[in-house]
């Protein structure tokens, strides 16, 4: 498989691509700074750097091509609400144009937890940013691609155990890193996953038996 992945040099995007490359897959790493084609690097994949917010939906189309999936887990990551509508909304939204035009039919959003963060006191940036995540998820499923929207909880860095707990609604918790790496790794080579909101956080299933267990 041929995989985009936009947010390339991110936490999840990096750990991603390892998975993938360590399986055979190739995958081009989308990022915005030249300076973190390293990371892309690194992790296996091939640098594409491309300007999410300046760049067109066209130019992103071109680079689409030949791909068999993308996966979008870029993000402004605190950086203020204009760029949280810049890459989290239009930038989606951009993303998700692009592979329309360029034929590339398997989509994969990582996408927030609807009760993230609900356990401190949040303020209008925070509120902003749910509201825009929450168009994405919008956006991309009004659409005929073959979509799946990932909804992790609160994203930790320690080291994954390789399980899950993945459902259409579950209870609210933390996530490692790795383990939603591996989840969405498992869920782009399931082709009959699609057109389906999965919530993930930390549990006890294997990640390829998570899966097989949303299919049944």
């Amino acid at each position: 498989m041929n995989v985009l992945v936009i947010g390339g040099a991110g936490g999840v995007g990096r750990r991603l691509t390892s998975l993938l490359t360590a399986a055979g897959d190739q995958v081009s790493g989308l990022h915005r700074h030249p300076e973190q084609s390293e990371a892309v690097e690194e992790a296996g994949g091939t640098s594409v750097v491309f300007d999410l917010v300046a760049g067109s939906t066209e130019e992103l189309a071109a680079l689409l091509e030949g791909h068999d999936a993308v996966v979008f887990s870029a993000g402004a990551h605190g950086t203020g609400r204009e760029q949280t509508t810049l890459i989290d909304g239009q930038g989606l939204e951009k993303a998700v144009d692009a592979s329309l035009q360029a034929g590339v039919r398997r989509f994969v959003l990582v996408s927030v937890f609807p009760e993230a963060g609900r356990s401190r006191e949040t303020n209008d940036g925070f509120e902003h940013y749910m509201r825009i995540k929450k168009a994405a998820d919008v956006y991309l499923t009004a659409t005929d691609l073959d979509w799946v929207v990932v909804r992790p909880g609160t994203l930790t860095d320690s080291p994954g155990a390789g399980t899950v707990h993945a459902g259409w609604a579950i209870p609210y918790g933390d996530v490692h890193r790795d383990d939603v790496a591996a989840f969405l790794a498992a869920a782009l080579h399931e082709p009959r996953l699609h057109h389906v909101i999965v919530e993930l956080t930390d549990g006890e299933t294997p990640v390829d038996t998570a899966v097989a267990d949303l299919l049944a």
